[in-house]
């Protein structure tokens, strides 16, 4: 297998992230790009331009890709559905990473992703072959939840819950000092010694994929646009023997481990067993008030939190109501029931569809979208109920 190690950036490029490499005798450049730079998308239109690849490998998955390209995509968005096949979560944690990406936009005026789809543009009004590379983007916060365990899903949510408050300060000098390699290599070094674990699949895992993909594109000449954060490690990846077996192990989506689907019936079956025992053993005159207890530490804590989410008066007493109940029952959450209450009686607007990327870039937007504001109402009322859950407990045990 000839693989060459030519890695030195081509004085003709027409940007100086331009990196040659042959890979099974043929020629791949590589561009690193910033998804927040205006500078970016004129690179990437260039480099397409003037090289004229055979293939334009870009770094996007279809379902990212649409997204760019359909601005209307909101408003096609079921709350409903996706409420009740349990993927809010997922969608608050693509919510809260794009608000990151959109806030720093707003700093350069540019779209995040814009020179992604700029590339994409451009080879297809060229004639050229156009590959997405990346790996599913719900594929890869899947394996980052699974693989993780408990303490640093903790970290792991309260990263992405701080990520919405903090305000990002960024402008073009700081963005091209941040496509300088070392730049990001020093971040990501940090990045793994704080989440290990998030790190590697977040980023190691995708170099490993993208650069199979690069591998597998058809042509004598290969181009791919990816962000500069990955531009290193796909260098080393295409440095190595070819694995295209690692395709499929990367696209696999690890199973729940037994203690995942054991702690949400855990807790109930603790809490009744707490009753049983104390019916029996002990002192039966603090059952009425450990139950009171129970109801009330769930249910005013899932009501304070979807107060805290601006939830509809009506929501509100639904989380109260529902969270003593769906405590003790794991198929069911009072963040569901609060969301789905929300979503009927508030629902949104034509005006929260279409504006729900523009709202992401302001905490303020958060609350004022109804979209944003129904997730909102799920995660706070799930985390009221949760809390609620454990204090309780404080007063369960004095049933012995």
């Amino acid at each position: 297998m000839n693989q060459s190690s030519t890695i030195d950036v081509e004085q003709d490029s027409p940007s100086a992230e331009l990196c040659p490499i042959e890979v099974d005798g043929r020629q791949v450049l590589l561009l690193g790009t910033a998804h927040i730079s205006s500078e970016s998308v004129e690179q990437v239109r260039r480099a397409i331009l003037e090289k004229r690849p055979d293939t334009v490998c870009i770094e996007l998955d279809p379902q990212r890709h649409q997204s760019l390209r359909n601005r209307n995509r909101w408003s096609e968005l079921n709350l409903f559905q996706v409420i009740r096949k349990g993927q809010a979560p997922f969608l608050l944690a693509n919510l809260a990473l794009a608000s990151f990406q959109k806030r720093m936009g707003l700093q350069t005026g540019i779209q995040p992703g814009a020179e992604l789809l700029a590339a994409a543009e451009t080879a297809e009004q060229e004639g050229l072959g156009v590959e997405l590379i990346d790996r599913n983007i719900r594929t890869t916060l899947l394996r980052a939840w699974r693989k993780t365990g408990l303490w640093r899903k903790l970290m792991l949510v309260v990263t992405l819950v701080a990520s919405m408050f903090e305000k990002q300060e960024i402008n073009e000098d700081e963005l091209a000092r941040l496509r300088q390699t070392d730049t990001l290599s020093a971040m990501l070094e940090e990045m793994g010694e704080l989440m290990p674990h998030v790190k590697t699949i977040l980023v190691d895992e995708r170099d490993i994929y993208m650069a199979e993909k690069i591998r597998q594109a058809p042509g004598e000449k290969i181009l791919a646009i990816i962000g500069a954060a990955h531009r290193p490690g796909i260098i080393r990846q295409l440095q190595q023997p070819a694995r295209p077996e690692r395709l499929s192990e990367l696209d696999h989506v690890p199973p729940k481990s037994t203690w995942s689907k054991g702690l949400p019936w855990l807790l109930p079956a603790v809490v009744i067993l707490a009753f049983i025992l104390g019916f029996f053993y002990g002192d039966r005159s603090q059952m009425a008030g450990a139950a009171v207890a129970w109801i009330l530490a769930n249910g005013l804590l899932s009501a304070l939190g979807t107060i805290i989410a601006f939830g509809h008066p009506a929501t509100v007493l639904s989380a109260f109501i529902a969270a003593p109940i769906t405590s003790l029952n794991p198929t069911i959450g009072a963040g569901m029931v609060a969301g789905l209450v929300q979503a009927f009686v508030a629902p949104p607007k034509v005006r929260d569809l279409e504006q729900v990327g523009d709202d992401l870039a302001h905490l303020r937007g958060w609350w004022r979208n109804r979209v944003t504001r129904v997730l909102l109402v799920f995660f706070f009322s799930s985390l009221g109920s949760a809390v609620g859950t454990l204090v309780a407990f404080h007063w369960l045990k004095d049933l012995f």
